[in-house]
């Protein structure tokens, strides 16, 4: 298995990440019988974290380990571990919403809490998998305002990746076990992804942005870049009537942006939307 990964990173560290996303239970071969998978993962115990580690200092990323992880007690939970760039463990995220079988048969107990971790890369959140498809955990995700997700899955989510990014504001990660792996902005964009030649993805982003909706804004957003010019990015998805904001500058950052014009943000546009009906 470190072999495999050896290979995997030789393709991927020479674009110098900053953070480096593996699918869910990456540590694990995949045509074990159960039998012997709860044996590996037994008797492996933190071999492969104290690789993932080793790897991360070396490299100086961050990397989101997903792997199932056993307790004291026996238990086991399906996990994200947020690798620092020196190689420490910065946060671990317990899959909420494991699939019944996972319970079942492997003794996988579901995580109580959403995990955000504050980084030099800003808010990072994670989902694993099956999470996707919960609105609960979502909406507790969007109330924390992450700037990033990383997503660790065996399946892909189809369009709920778009609205997980979309409801969180967030820039997504995914990497998915043998499906497309894609990074999306924060409207649910596809920055860039996989192929069915090349099985990973590399990009950049940028997280100094805002999401404001084009109602009152467009003339404030016209004299902003009439300013600013290529200092910020106006990006339209199209169809959504929201834009994402995003400052190049050092010296002055998006939110700094918006709040020079006056540019009412998309959820402060929603919130007073909502206010206004309720008041008719």
């Amino acid at each position: 298995m470190r072999e495999h990964w050896e290979r995997q990173f030789d393709q991927v560290f020479p674009d110098r990440p900053d953070v480096v996303v593996l699918p869910e239970c990456c540590d694990r071969f995949p045509r074990m019988s159960l039998r012997d998978r709860l044996a590996y993962y037994h008797e492996h115990g933190a071999e492969m974290l104290a690789f993932f580690r080793q790897k991360a200092l070396d490299n100086h990323c961050f990397i989101a380990f997903a792997a199932c992880r056993e307790l004291p007690d026996g238990t086991r939970r399906n996990s994200t571990r947020l690798i620092g760039r020196g190689g420490e463990v910065l946060a671990v995220y317990d899959k909420n919403y494991p699939v019944i079988c996972e319970t079942e048969q492997q003794n996988i107990l579901p995580g109580k809490a959403e995990t955000v971790a504050e980084t030099e890369l800003g808010k990072v959140g994670f989902v694993i998998c099956f999470d996707l498809n919960f609105t609960e955990l979502l909406e507790r995700y969007a109330a924390k305002k992450p700037d990033l997700l990383l997503f660790s899955s065996m399946y892909h989510g189809g369009l709920m990746q778009s609205y997980w990014a979309y409801r969180c504001r967030s820039y997504f990660a995914g990497a998915v076990a043998g499906n497309e792996c894609a990074i999306l902005d924060p409207l649910g964009h596809k920055v860039a992804c996989s192929t069915n030649y090349h099985a990973f993805v590399t990009a950049d982003i940028n997280t100094d942005y805002e999401v404001v909706h084009l109602d009152g804004n467009r003339e404030k957003l016209l004299q902003a870049k009439k300013k600013y010019g290529p200092g910020i990015t106006v990006f339209d998805p199209g169809r959504l009537g929201c834009v994402l904001v995003t400052s190049e500058m050092r010296e002055i950052t998006a939110a700094q942006v918006v709040e020079e014009f006056s540019i009412e943000r998309l959820d402060d546009y929603f919130r007073r939307s909502a206010d206004f009906a309720r008041s008719r």
